[in-house]
């Protein structure tokens, strides 16, 4: 935005309006162009930096001379007995471009019917000229009786003010619906408490939604608007300022409450001239282009639009302590005003209050400092405690720019801030209370930097430090029962950790690094390694805490991106890991952290990777890492099973031997005993077919739970891969998980583990999964016929993180084969396109890993050339890399 220029004309010139009006033959022409020319002005002095108050305050101003002009073209009944009242936000005198203009009609003493024609013709009026009018029409006495059954309509009815007609109308409506018989001082402050934690759970009870609501989200103006009408109704207090008087704010207060509530006017106002209709969602669509129009460029760690969402989240949380102080204000002097006071001591420096904490002297923090730290591990050690006194809040903010380099090294407040993670109850709770309060990022800077830090993308809906604290609450959810069936490991597993305050410390700083540049796991370990130190932890224990911070995204990597059903990658893991204990606190940290990132992607195709990471590391680990699995013991004795499977259906040893013959130890070690037999007694039956074998049925297979399998018998043809992925997503498929064995006789055994668009279990209806099973024979007989792959719209989200896609080649000298991952959004016939690249250029997959990971995905494939060798000529890498990402993006850019 610009610097502001002062311009004193009118926003609308009420006599030339007026004498046009006259003028005209028809009124509604006149209206709409008065409407849209004071708009026009409005938005051209937004843009040149007009100070907001005067365009929202201006803007219902301009409509008051429109309604009440449009009001005198009708007949009315005597004026003692009607009015025109504003209600609502424009009650208030405020109006955002595309804001409703809410109205009521009031009258006594008449009957409505008897001003029915200029009631209907005053609506229609307002109506064709293309205002957002909320309309009513009631007596007093029926506004009475609404509001007593309504807090919504009650609200309105306090924010009124008479446009034309009698005024007194008005003022006695106000009077009814403000005095007890409609709503006790009590019963309203309780019902607007209500009102608003309701809609904060619609939120997630977080301001830092992935795309948060400017007027309902926490920290939004619902919530200062909130405070308004409770200070209005108990209070009579006009104006938040008002409150000052009251004590309830100092004046500095009052700035930065002003200041919080004009940017968030801001970016309202923006946003509907940008949309040009009523939006107040801050949704992705919308998020860059406010960033730009406010100035904000990409910078090395921080895009515009992360810079620009950084600002607002860290006003709405400054908005919801406010809120959260204010109210329990209001809690005190309305619902606990007549209770008996209840106080005792907790130590020299606290007190409980009507079972709230608060300090025993407004100079016990100038005094006693650590008595910042010391207050939320009293919280913590003792639950019955419900919060902290509104005017110990203040207090706390007051002072909490005592802390210095000196307090973060004060024993003291090392040893409390220990002592909270060591609790046995409400760390999580503290320290989204410390963070609440500012105290969190002061102590720790390295916190403090990534509060309100946005993430833009789909795979993480918190900011930085919201998801930080969701990890830790996460880690604290499965200590208790509740949590056993769901996650049956890490329930075990936290609960006989020798120092879960060490997992804590991980989870606290595994991505405290972000938004850095650099390798956020490798300098959150740094961060770490500090913090421990400056908190006298041992060696051995800062060790770990870094080692956890350097490697948190080392399991689910391997789990997601690794073929764990090779002995070889499990033994690379279990070295890395070393012991048991690394690996348990690794476990419980992966599992909290993917479930604290976005809950849709924990699903029981995840759980089943990690549990079958973890529970065949513990194997390797037990076994010892100088005593890697023997593959031949272990593909003789898989085959023994099955073979003996097959006996008792009465197929013979000799021709199951025969089939086998054929195919290599990768099928062997990457099948287990149940699925081998399934596959042998059916290709057996199948015979030298031509048409494709196709085999669906929900997985035995422990690594794969949930998923259903579908296993394809065929002729190696050039083309199968690319055909049956595209006849999947067709299917509206998910694949999970591909393995591609080539057998010695020219044919493939390939099986695809597959789950929902939304990552569900299919169904186990057998006419559905025979259709899947008819659908995919028919496609796959004759891939020469196979149609263009069915094109759907893409996702509004996934449009606008349409981010490059990135392929990285390298070769595995242990498996004999090149490595190919693709990072690129996601959408419909992604592996339909790969795959056909891949035919391009006479690459043949031994098998696909896929991992979809928000709006993006990151498949990794095994492939090689045409002779079954590892792709090693540097050109023919470089063109394979410039091929996918030229399509891929070519592609996204079609259906941008």
């Amino acid at each position: 935005m610009s610097t502001p220029t002062p311009d004193d004309t009118p926003l609308l010139d009420v006599a030339a309006f007026q004498c046009a009006l006259d003028a005209a033959r028809s009124p509604v022409p006149i209206f709409k162009k008065t409407i849209r020319d004071a708009q026009e002005r409005m938005h051209k002095r937004f843009r040149d930096g007009e100070d907001i108050r005067k365009l929202i305050y201006g803007r219902a101003w301009i409509i008051d001379q429109v309604l009440c002009a449009a009001w005198n073209l009708f007949e009315w009944p005597d004026d003692q007995h009607i009015a025109l009242v504003a209600v609502g936000g424009y009650g208030r005198g405020e109006l955002h471009p595309h804001s409703d203009v809410d109205i009521l009609i009031l009258f006594n003493g008449i009957e409505a019917e008897s001003a029915q024609d200029s009631i209907s013709g005053f609506l229609t009026l307002l109506w064709d000229m293309s205002l957002d009018i909320g309309s009513s029409v009631r007596s007093v006495d029926e506004c009475y009786e609404e509001a007593r059954s309504d807090i919504t309509i009650a609200t309105n009815l306090i924010e009124s003010r008479t446009l034309v007609g009698n005024p007194q109308l008005q003022l006695d409506t106000y009077e009814r619906v403000t005095s007890e018989g409609a709503w006790t001082d009590r019963e309203f402050f309780i019902a607007k408490l209500n009102e608003q934690r309701d809609r904060h759970e619609r939120t997630n009870n977080t301001e830092y939604n992935l795309e948060p609501n400017l007027k309902t989200s926490p920290g939004g103006l619902r919530d200062l608007q909130t405070i308004g009408w409770v200070a209005k109704r108990h209070f009579g207090a006009t104006y938040i300022r008002n409150l000052v008087d009251h004590g309830f704010l100092t004046e500095s207060e009052l700035d930065i409450l002003n200041k919080g509530e004009l940017y968030l006017w801001t970016v309202r106002y923006a946003l509907h001239m940008h949309c040009k209709r009523r939006e107040d969602r801050l949704l992705f669509d919308h998020q860059r282009t406010l960033a730009e129009y406010f100035g904000y460029k990409d910078q090395q760690g921080a895009l515009a639009v992360e810079q620009f969402m950084s600002k607002y989240y860290r006003i709405a949380k400054a908005m919801s302590e406010f809120n959260d102080m204010l109210l329990q204000y209001f809690d005190e002097a309305i619902l606990k005003a007549d209770d008996e006071q209840l106080i005792r001591p907790l130590n020299k420096r606290f007190r409980i209050h009507n079972d709230y904490i608060e300090v025993r002297s407004p100079t016990t923090f100038t005094r006693h400092p650590f008595a910042l730290m010391e207050l939320f591990v009293l919280l913590a050690h003792n639950p019955a405690i419900k919060g902290v006194r509104a005017s110990t809040i203040k207090q706390i903010r007051d002072h909490r720019h005592l802390i210095d380099d000196d307090f973060r090294t004060d024993i003291r407040n090392t040893s409390l801030f220990m002592e909270l993670l060591r609790s046995p109850d409400g760390v999580s709770t503290e320290l989204k209370r410390m963070n609440r309060y500012g105290i969190l990022g002061r102590y720790l800077p390295e916190f403090g930097e990534i509060v309100g830090q946005m993430q833009h993308d789909l795979f993480h809906i918190y900011t930085v430090d919201a998801h930080t604290l969701k990890v830790i609450q996460k880690m604290r959810q499965l200590r208790h029962n509740d949590y056993r069936e769901q996650f049956p490991i890490a329930h075990r597993i936290v609960n006989q950790l020798p120092k879960i305050e060490l997992l804590y410390m991980a989870g606290l700083y595994h991505d405290i690094a972000k938004g850095r540049g650099g390798d956020h796991s490798e300098l959150g370990a740094e961060d770490a390694l500090k913090f421990c130190q400056n908190h006298h932890l041992g060696k051995w224990d800062s060790h770990l805490v870094a080692w956890l911070v350097r490697n948190h995204l080392l399991m689910s990597m391997t789990a997601q991106r690794r073929d764990i059903s090779d002995p070889e990658v499990i033994h690379r893991f279990a070295k890395h890991c070393g012991d048991g204990v690394h690996l348990d606190y690794l476990y419980v940290l992966t599992v909290a952290d993917i479930n604290a990132t976005n809950h849709t992607l924990w699903n029981s195709w995840r759980a089943t990777l990690l549990r079958q990471l973890y529970t065949e590391t513990k194997r390797a680990l037990r076994r010892g890492l100088e005593n890697p699995v023997n593959i031949e013991d272990r593909i003789e004795e898989l085959q023994t099973d099955a073979l003996a499977a097959l006996r008792r259906k009465g197929i013979h040893d000799k021709d199951v031997q025969e089939l086998w013959s054929n195919i290599g130890n990768d099928y062997f070690l990457r099948e287990d005993a149940n699925n081998v037999a399934w596959h042998t007694e059916a290709i057996l039956e199948h015979g030298r077919n031509k048409l494709p074998l196709v085999l669906v049925k929900k997985t035995s297979y422990r690594v794969y739970e949930g998923a259903t399998e579908i296993f394809i018998y065929s002729e190696d043809l050039p083309n199968l891969f690319p055909a049956t992925v595209a006849a999947l997503d067709q299917l509206h498929l998910s694949i999970q998980d591909a393995r591609i064995i080539l057998t010695d006789d020219g044919r493939t055994l390939n099986t695809y583990s597959v789950l929902t668009e939304d990552n569900l279990p299919l169904s186990e209806n057998p006419d559905y999964l025979a259709n899947i099973r008819h659908t995919l024979v028919e496609e796959l007989d004759d891939p020469d016929d196979f149609p263009d792959i069915i094109q759907r719209r893409v996702p509004r989200a996934l449009k606008l993180f349409a981010t490059p896609t990135r392929v990285t080649i390298s070769n595995d000298p242990v498996m004999q084969q090149t490595v190919l991952e693709v990072s690129s959004p996601d959408r419909p016939g992604l592996l339909a396109r790969i795959g056909s690249i891949f035919v391009e250029f006479g690459i043949s997959v031994r098998k696909a890993k896929i991992a979809s990971i928000g709006e993006r995905v990151e498949d990794y494939f095994f492939i090689t050339d045409a002779n079954e060798q590892p792709i090693s000529d540097p050109e023919l890498c470089h063109q394979l890399q410039d091929t996918i990402c030229r399509q891929l993006d070519e592609q996204v850019q079609q259906e941008h």
